[in-house]
């Protein structure tokens, strides 16, 4: 993706934030120079990945297929595996009308997956195989704002302004707005987008930048080079 490109989707994602209300935190305002000179003290920021993730999956398609989000918070892996502290994550999300986000899963993530505003949210849904591979011919059950419901290989959830979907290791997903844009909360066990998206099709999970601009602020794939 272009730099350039990257920088009009923040922008506008930020814009569809603000009119529902939200305000992304500080530090996803600074300049990349502002990241250099604060980067000691937000070392918990930088470890944690938080702050803004745009990704065509490296197919170069991003209206077709692509996502905007931002990880507002992120725990850690250690407190996880023992069992006590910061265990949880929370993002932000925007998935335009018709721009699917593939067929994957996770096989540590467990996720909520909120419609905050916008167009209604599609999930299609399929089961694992015995070794947690996609089964195109097996369901599952998951549980919709709390209550459970049994889905078939290739159902579709259909998610209106304010409903939710709990999606748990195994769940096979793809997602995509019908009718418009929509502003997606996902509220989760710790986040690992380097190794815990597991996908059908052999694509990449971060897009790869064609620097014909600066950035107008740093994605999380950035930081290893900008901040070393």
């Amino acid at each position: 993706m272009k730099r350039s490109r990257i920088n009009e989707i923040m922008a506008a994602a930020d814009d569809m934030i603000r009119s529902f209300g939200f305000v992304l935190p500080p530090f996803a305002y600074w300049t990349p120079d502002e990241f250099k000179a604060n980067a000691a003290r937000a070392q918990a920021v930088i470890a944690a990945r938080c702050g803004w993730d745009i990704t065509d999956y490296g197919q170069g398609r991003f209206d077709a297929m692509g996502l905007f989000l931002f990880t507002l918070r992120n725990g850690r892996l250690a407190d996880l595996q023992r069992g006590g502290g910061m265990c949880y994550a929370e993002k932000l999300l925007i998935s335009r009308q018709d721009q699917l986000s593939p067929m994957h899963t996770h096989v540590i993530k467990a996720e909520d997956i909120i419609n905050r505003g916008g167009a209604t949210l599609v999930v299609e849904l399929y089961g694992s195989d015995d070794r947690g591979g996609f089964a195109a011919d097996r369901g599952g059950v998951v549980r919709c704002d709390g209550i459970e419901r049994a889905y078939g290989p290739g159902d579709k959830l259909r998610l209106a302004p304010g409903e939710s979907v709990t999606l748990m290791p195994g769940d096979w997903h793809a997602f995509w707005g019908e009718g418009g844009d929509v502003l997606i909360g996902e509220v989760s066990t710790v986040n690992d987008d380097e190794t815990d998206n597991i996908f059908r099709e052999p694509i990449g999970r971060f897009a790869e930048v064609d620097e014909d601009v600066a950035p107008k602020h740093l994605l999380v794939s950035d930081y290893r080079r900008w901040l070393a």
